[in-house]
């Protein structure tokens, strides 16, 4: 059976198990001070055009928000993301378990608007009992999105406008940036991202690597004791080469956007196949997830053969479903897709 469940049902792309059996032998310190990982960050400083950048390497994506947003904010302070945002429904309540609240806003196809989220800053300050709440830290969106939408330029600029004008960090979640980037719909690169945030992600661990992200501090401003964070949240490998590794091969010769074209087109071909059988989306997503609405007679037909999941139930009785595909994505899963639903 095919799956479409998520885009991390793979291992790794087979270039970086090449690179980790090759350098398998070879005795490097631990904690993310071997050579690997210092090539990595010199690749990753070259391809976000910021030779002074921050760079952090951690095991995996809830780990790395917790961490991210524990070490910037105060305690009594929180953090402001969209309605759907995954930090505040995928990740079981874990930024509040490190003693911060997310603070949420209305969500635009899983986007928050800049005009909005100045309003409820502004509501905010406006309120003279403000001192007794919890006092917004940091605004965290994630590019793409939950529903594999993404920011155009114009918005991330209105974001970032008005994350300056009450000095907030603002954090991209980028668990899933390659897919972002590569996606015909993107206007804005890799260095264009990284100017328009104070800190963000590279995820590793759904495209392409076996495990870990890449903390990105553009402007070389980490907190201090950053590290000591990351080991507090068990995100820090003691066999750091594993991460360094993977990060070197993936900015090398542009592998990273390379394999995340190939799941934006194996996605182009995913919509195709429900266009034409008429099937409709629930959202217009440019990314790697897909979000077909099925009756369940059309999810009964695919049972057994092919794998996806269920995102939410509409009042009518029928389905929003997520298929999703990757780097990892074959021809022959896209038509057996293709079997079964025409």
């Amino acid at each position: 059976m095919y799956s479409f469940t998520c885009d991390y049902t793979e291992g790794a792309h087979p270039l970086i198990l090449q690179r980790l059996a090759e350098t398998n032998m070879i005795q490097e310190p631990g904690y993310g001070e071997d050579s690997f990982c210092e090539s990595a960050k010199a690749k990753i400083r070259k391809a976000i055009d910021r030779p002074d950048a921050d760079i952090f390497f951690l095991v995996g994506g809830t780990q790395t928000n917790c961490t991210i947003i524990d070490g910037l904010l105060e305690g009594c302070q929180g953090v402001l993301a969209a309605q759907t945002g995954h930090i505040a429904v995928h990740e079981a309540g874990a930024i509040e378990f490190s003693g911060h609240k997310v603070l949420t806003l209305p969500q635009h196809q899983g986007k928050i608007d800049a005009a909005e989220l100045k309003a409820w800053l502004e509501g905010f300050y406006a309120d003279e009992t403000y001192p007794h709440m919890v006092q917004p830290g940091m605004v965290y969106i994630s590019f793409p999105t939950e529903y594999g939408t993404i920011y155009s330029r114009a918005e991330l600029e209105d974001i970032s406008s008005v994350c300056k004008q009450y000095s907030l960090p603002l954090f991209i979640d980028g668990a899933r940036l390659g897919y972002g980037l590569a996606s015909p719909a993107a206007d804005i690169d890799l260095p264009t991202l990284a100017g328009l945030c104070d800190v963000f992600y590279i995820g590793g661990t759904k495209v392409g690597a076996l495990c870990g992200e890449a903390v990105v501090f553009p402007n070389g401003d980490a907190p201090k004791h950053f590290f000591t964070h990351i080991k507090m949240h068990g995100a820090l490998l003691a066999k750091g080469r594993l991460l360094g590794i993977q990060f070197d091969t993936l900015f090398t010769d542009n592998l990273y956007l390379k394999i995340s074209e190939h799941a934006i087109k194996m996605a182009g071909k995913v919509k195709t196949i429900f266009e034409s059988a008429g099937i409709p989306f629930f959202i217009d997503s440019p990314t790697n997830q897909q979000f077909p609405i099925l009756t369940s007679e059309q999810m009964s037909a695919l049972e057994g053969k092919i794998a996806f999941e269920i995102w939410e139930k509409l009042p009518d009785g029928r389905f929003v479903t997520r298929f999703a595909t990757s780097w990892a994505t074959t021809h022959e899963a896209i038509e057996e897709l293709r079997l079964v639903i025409n």
